[in-house]
């Protein structure tokens, strides 16, 4: 069973997502709450996933995903927003959130992001992803840096993190590689100690930034 916690300050969005996801297999929300409560919560009933929005009057978003972060084992959390385009999609990223979801999400949508957050891939709204790429990460040039951390990597692992970027999970990166699924995990333990994150999403945005991903549709691969 998948735990979730909610964590909104609208009371409308709490109830929406809490009924999607309480209907879904394997999925059940411990609680939904404001802003205020998110950090109690989270050491009072342990979930596996939060789901945290990114703007609420009471308390910054980003100010509880750092909270939620140093915890010694901290929940997968994934950032709400309204907009497409919220100027914080990239810090929220880089400061350890596993996805980031819009909040007209498909209901039907929802359980499988929820899932994929709780497999420890990372979630990215379709539209979401574009505006990381295209807005925040200056796409049109490699980051120097970014090169200099994909350098670290063996062969190997830099197949294992282009697969990650493309948001396999463990398994099917197995199987396209042909490894197991433990010798996978071992990979990816590599990969994210090599470039410096801690989060899948993190080295997914180095590989982007490092230019190791194929150039999304009608782009130019040069």
């Amino acid at each position: 069973m998948i735990r979730v916690l909610v964590v909104d300050d609208e009371a409308l969005v709490r109830m929406g997502f809490s009924h999607i996801l309480d209907a879904a297999d394997g999925i059940e929300v411990v609680a939904a709450v404001e802003g205020g409560e998110a950090v109690r919560s989270v050491r009072e009933l342990a979930p596996d996933v939060v789901l945290l929005d990114i703007r609420m009057p009471d308390v910054d978003g980003l100010t509880v995903l750092a909270e939620l972060r140093r915890m010694q084992n901290p929940p997968v959390i994934a950032m709400l927003t309204t907009f497409d385009t919220d100027e914080y999609v990239a810090t929220a990223l880089r400061s350890g959130a596993a996805g980031f979801l819009l909040k007209d999400t498909d209901p039907e949508q929802l359980p499988h992001l929820v899932r994929t957050l709780a497999e420890g891939s990372p979630a990215l709204s379709s539209r979401i992803t574009r505006t990381v790429v295209d807005g925040f990460l200056d796409a049109g040039g490699r980051d120097p840096s970014a090169v200099r951390l994909a350098g670290r990597l063996t062969g190997r692992e830099h197949a294992v993190l282009v697969l990650m970027a493309e948001g396999l999970a463990n398994n099917d990166i197995g199987e396209r590689l042909h490894l197991s699924t433990g010798t996978v995990k071992g990979h990816v333990s590599a990969v994210l100690g090599k470039l410096e994150v801690s989060s899948r999403v993190q080295a997914a945005l180095i590989a982007e930034r490092a230019g190791l991903l194929a150039p999304a549709d009608g782009e130019d691969a040069g």
